[in-house]
């Protein structure tokens, strides 16, 4: 017991704690990694990065976001991806890791926070990431038309997605960026009755012909609150593999497509900018 409080003590000695725009961000040394921290925004988990393997992803939704990476182009080719809500930019590690010479755009709102993450976790400085700190909306209004093959959005403020990126309007700005056959992929958030989850199922389908959503079983049964990872494209999806992988994950996933997922849309409307309403807030048992 005594050697537990001194390796507790010790952690937080290490940890650093800073103020962002976004609240109280705290870096939290990983006991099992040397040189790994996770990120906490007011409390909340945000990202987990291993500066020793940027390939590997802790959170399970990353994952599901790393197995999308993956699988939107053949193995070791570069890719052009832009990454609405940077975190410590975990994902855009990732890709740089396992996809060298990819060119990528991160677009974070908190320059405080990317001041912090840039000091205490650096990028590689062989790595093509330029860091824009600005609204996503706004940063992703300034690339041009066709210019990404993967665009993940996973912004929260608050432990909640903002409104104004959940609307088809916004999801019309996505695709004008994807090239013909890019993917779109999106980290989601709900619990039950999943309101804002069937809705944003429904807006993406207004605007992209393709669409997957992968989660934990007892999400998407509506039992408890958690991520679902959205992906839409304009070219057939690649469901099979997808399947596979989130099956043989750690924390085993489902995969719903075609039929299946209109069903669990459940008749939804698609959200414009006039309806739009942020993503529900999470109990606090969440990050106990």
């Amino acid at each position: 017991m005594a050697r537990n409080k001194q390796r507790d003590r010790a952690a937080a000695a290490a940890s650093v704690v800073e103020t962002v725009d976004g609240g109280l961000a705290e870096l939290i040394p990983d006991r099992e990694r040397p040189r790994a921290w996770t990120l906490l925004i007011d409390g909340a988990p945000q990202s987990h990065v291993d500066l020793d393997d940027p390939a590997h992803l802790a959170f399970e939704y990353q994952r599901r976001l790393g197995h999308i990476a993956d699988l939107a182009a053949p193995p070791n080719r570069p890719l052009q991806v832009v990454h609405l809500g940077g975190g410590a930019f975990t994902l855009a590690r990732y890709v740089a890791a396992t996809r060298p010479r990819s060119t990528q755009q991160v677009v974070e709102v908190d320059g405080p926070l990317v001041q912090l993450v840039r000091r205490e976790l650096p990028l590689d400085s062989g790595a093509r990431i330029r860091v824009r700190s600005t609204d996503a909306r706004a940063g992703l209004a300034k690339i041009q038309d066709g210019w990404a093959d993967l665009v993940i959005a996973d912004v929260f403020s608050g432990a909640r997605t903002p409104a104004h990126l959940t609307s088809t309007e916004f999801l019309g700005e996505v695709r004008r960026v994807l090239k013909p056959g890019g993917l779109y992929a999106a980290n989601l958030a709900d619990g039950p009755p999943l309101t804002h989850l069937r809705g944003q199922i429904a807006t993406a389908a207004a605007v992209f012909p393709e669409l997957a959503l992968t989660a934990d079983p007892t999400v998407l049964r509506g039992r408890r609150f958690g991520n679902a990872v959205l992906l839409a494209s304009d070219r057939e999806l690649p469901v099979a593999e997808l399947t596979r992988r989130v099956a043989t994950d750690p924390h085993p996933g489902r995969v719903e497509h075609g039929r299946a997922l209109a069903d669990f849309a459940g008749g939804a409307a698609p959200v414009t900018d006039a309806s739009a309403k942020p993503s529900p807030v999470p109990p606090a048992s969440v990050f106990r």
